[in-house]
């Protein structure tokens, strides 16, 4: 295989291992493809991180193609052979399709892009790229993001393509670009955010001259749009290792345009006012929430997590005592979470969750270190709402002193919460607590129609729900009787 690292055989050998084992998987279906193009005329190669991810022995089912043949030719041929196709990116050359392969004794899909070679991608002035096809596979390789994603495998003869040294620096878990970082960077602003992503998926280290690069340039992603940086950004903190990922953002200053309030943890402290840093607490924070998911990466936690205290800088205040103090940052810092998730395209509903996590972080703490009553689980519970698990994980994660009597007592204190909310639980359905009386009970008992007035009795009745628990209904229609009687 060319480009073979001197240094390091060995490691050379064992990646050279995996990425035929990876390739032989995937082989029939390939194949298969590669020789439907070779019979059109077209040559078709495997690329980028199929290729970077089949050296390093995860190749999935998800399998990227480059080719000479042009959007129509691609159509032509893979529209018999796929189970399904799409063509929402033919605009930029790509092609997408389903395909059911036979590995092994398994029958498995495989979801395939082909994208015609491409030789120059961005208009240096513009948020919109402007696609030129390219004639060879060098010309493609060229202008792709690191040269760890600048491989090809052409099939099906299995020809190896590394003109730009990727598997060395694959073997050495370094990023570098194919040619100068500034020109890439400048040919797709985006780059930069996805270095920082590839660091927190891969573990690996991004050159020094790129993080240079990505340093001067920094202002140059807000030519991008903000649905492309919250995609990249949702990658990254979904990744193995999202706190590399994100101090590489705030250490080249990315950070600073595409999500401010990162940096702005970083509160300066002096001799007189000591204080948590509240940007690593912060990284602490999503580190040990990411060790509490049970269910897989959870992206509304891990944006909570981050999040939590942005509020901080905005409410600090040194008190007379040399304390310093920041109170109500939980309420502020769920507006500006709403601002920045709303100004990054999130969904309504991915910024309401997220926002009233952040909210809610302090509630658990609201409550004091003494016995919990059944009214204020009650209420814990209903303001946690379907949130409630998240809610959990995130209270939990915050704890980050190193006082080891702080931390077990501040646990064994969520413990007991827990238990809490189970034992009441099972008393009381406590994940779906409503009144005694619904509206038209309401409507009936004090003899009126809707309106406003039947809201205010239903909220007087669900506060008396979580203050003394469920109510038989006669006392309930005694009780809002009572109430009625002194609104008039």
């Amino acid at each position: 295989m060319p480009n073979a690292n001197e240094d390091s055989p060995t490691a050379l050998s064992q990646v050279q291992r995996r990425a035929v084992s990876e390739l032989l998987r995937v082989s029939p279906v390939a194949d298969d493809l590669a020789r439907r193009f070779q019979d059109a005329g077209f040559r078709l190669a495997l690329v980028g991180g199929s290729v970077r991810d089949a050296l390093l022995g995860r190749l999935g089912n998800d399998l990227d193609f480059t080719t000479d043949a042009r959007p129509e030719d691609v159509l032509k041929i893979i529209r018999p052979w796929a189970d399904s196709v799409w063509d929402v990116g033919i605009a930029f050359g790509t092609v997408g399709a389903q395909k059911e392969g036979r590995v092994g004794d398994d029958v498995q899909r495989f979801e395939i892009e082909v994208t015609t070679y491409r030789s120059e991608a961005y208009d240096r002035t513009s948020r919109k790229p402007e696609v030129s096809y390219g004639d060879s596979i060098e010309d493609d390789l060229v202008r792709r993001d690191f040269t760890v994603n600048a491989m090809a495998v052409a099939l099906p003869e299995k020809e190896f393509i590394d003109p730009h040294g990727g598997l060395e620096d694959l073997a050495a878990r370094v990023l570098r670009t194919p040619g100068t970082p500034e020109e890439s960077f400048s040919d797709d602003p985006l780059r930069m955010m996805r270095a920082a992503r590839f660091a927190a998926q891969l573990d690996f280290e991004v050159a020094p001259e790129v993080v240079e690069a990505m340093t001067s340039m920094a202002a140059r992603i807000e030519i991008v749009s903000a649905e492309r940086v919250r995609d990249e950004l949702n990658k990254l903190l979904l990744a193995a290792h999202p706190r590399k990922g994100l101090a590489l953002l705030v250490d080249t200053g990315l950070a600073a345009h595409v999500l401010p309030e990162l940096p702005a943890l970083r509160l300066e402290s002096d001799e007189h006012h000591r204080h948590k840093d509240v940007y690593e607490h912060s990284l602490t924070v999503l580190d040990q929430a990411i060790d509490l998911e049970q269910d897989g990466p959870d992206l509304v936690l891990r944006l909570a997590a981050l999040l939590h205290d942005i509020g901080k800088p905005r409410t600090r205040r040194f008190e007379k005592d040399g304390r310093v103090s920041f109170h109500h940052h939980e309420v502020v810092g769920a507006k500006m979470t709403k601002k920045r998730m709303t100004a990054l395209k999130y969904s309504n509903d991915m910024v309401k969750d997220v926002s009233r996590l952040v909210e809610l972080h302090l509630r658990f703490h609201g409550y004091g270190t003494g016995e919990w009553t059944d009214s204020a689980v009650r209420r814990y519970v209903r303001d946690g709402g379907p949130l409630l698990d998240r809610l959990h994980k995130l209270t939990r994660s915050d704890c980050t002193t190193r006082n080891k009597r702080k931390a077990a007592a501040l646990s064994r204190a969520y413990d007991g919460l827990e238990d809490r909310i189970a034992q009441l639980q099972e008393q009381e359905e406590l994940d779906s607590i409503r009144p005694d009386l619904d509206g038209n009970e309401i409507q009936q008992v004090l003899g009126i129609g809707p309106g406003p007035l039947i809201g205010k009795a239903y909220a007087f009745l669900l506060d008396l729900r979580l203050e003394n628990g469920p109510m038989e209904r006669d006392a309930a229609v005694a009780a809002l009787k009572e109430w009625w009687a002194a609104q008039r």
